[in-house]
């Protein structure tokens, strides 16, 4: 039982995150690291795999908030760490890995997952309404932290005034909250796919045992501890590569966000190879809301406690790319059926997102 929840590799993964922060006390040579990055995505996989574990046993709708805290932990972490070592320069570090993730999840989770299942079977189906209810949480917090800052008068440019921060960090909680009590309680059934009860019955494993929950939450804890210092001691190496590179600070971002999600990028796609296309959009766009409906409010009570200036609105490239994002994806996905060209468009939106934002 505990080989079968909690695979070798997710026991290791903390173990090694942590010798390796041991060590990094003693070397600093460049290549080293090249090990603590790998060590950083190792324990970001073991722990979303210990929070699943967990979030298993305790059922819904607490499972989906323990996933969602953790994945938010690690990018709060992730986020923290390099504005701490950044300063004033990683002002827009927040905004910068909000959108990427958006960007990354509707055209690049979502358009490799409709272009994989097209190319395996053809036409898939999955039920507009829980689809519709995301999309439209989604879009109303995209815009209400990335577009309205730059409409305020309050304070001048792209920045919310301190009361307005708040007033948002409230509203995006209150938006998820709202998302997952619709999703896992009141319409239930809006998320699940058609003849669920057969193909949970046949697919789902039983729920661990308390043991080993009681062990997969310890590693949970050890594993996330890791990433934070990880991060930390990372931060000013990536952000030395970037400056190096030449390239935007809004990179930086993009790399946050890739390693977030990458985790749950890898089930969607998994799901959407196996014909299970509903499963592949709940947990796409289920992470958009939770990277943007937790994550903005654990960054902005950070920022009003240190007086931190967080610039939140985009710029007018931005505001496009995101505006046709979320029309194409309202149209796409709004008639229950998918082919590989809808997975096409999404993909070469993507393209353009990454190639304009390496060069603006």
């Amino acid at each position: 039982m505990l080989v079968e929840h909690l695979p070798l590799w997710t026991r290791l993964s903390p173990l090694a995150g942590w010798l390796l922060l041991a060590a990094s006390l003693a070397l600093a040579h460049p290549l080293f690291n090249i090990a603590l990055g790998a060590g950083l995505v190792a324990c970001v996989l073991a722990a979303v795999h210990h929070a699943e574990v967990v979030a298993h046993r305790v059922g819904e709708p607490l499972g989906t908030l323990v996933l969602a805290l953790a994945v938010t932990v690690i990018e709060v972490a992730l986020i923290v760490s390099l504005m701490l070592a950044g300063g004033n320069a990683t002002a827009a570090l927040a905004r910068d890995t909000i959108f990427a993730a958006i960007m990354i999840i509707l055209n690049g989770i979502v358009g490799l997952c409709l272009l994989v299942g097209g190319s395996r079977h053809g036409e898939q189906a999955f039920g507009l309404y829980g689809v519709n209810a995301a999309l439209a949480t989604l879009a109303t917090m995209a815009v209400i932290i990335l577009i309205l800052p730059n409409a305020t008068t309050t304070i001048a440019g792209p920045i919310y005034s301190a009361s307005q921060l708040a007033m948002i960090a409230v509203v995006s909680m209150v938006l998820y909250g709202a998302f997952v009590f619709v999703q896992t309680v009141r319409h239930r059934d809006y998320f699940l796919p058609e003849g669920h009860a057969a193909h949970d019955a046949d697919t789902h494993a039983a729920p661990p045992s308390t043991r080993v929950t009681m062990f997969g939450a310890a590693l949970l804890l050890v594993c996330l501890g890791a990433v934070v210092l990880l991060a930390k001691a990372l931060s000013p190496t990536i952000e030395a590569a970037i400056d190096a590179a030449g390239a935007p600070k809004a990179v930086v971002g993009i790399i946050i966000a890739t390693i977030v999600l990458l985790p749950e990028g890898l089930a969607a796609l998994r799901a959407a190879h196996l014909n299970r296309l509903q499963t592949s959009l709940n947990l796409a766009l289920g992470s958009a809301l939770a990277s943007i409906g937790l994550t903005i409010p654990a960054v902005a009570v950070v920022a009003l406690a240190t007086g931190w200036t967080l610039v939140l609105g985009l710029d007018l490239k931005g505001i496009v790319l995101l505006a046709l994002s979320l029309l194409v994806a309202t149209l796409s996905l709004g008639t229950g059926r998918t082919t590989v060209l809808q997975g096409a468009v999404h993909l070469m939106i993507f393209a353009v997102y990454l190639f304009m934002t390496i060069v603006p």
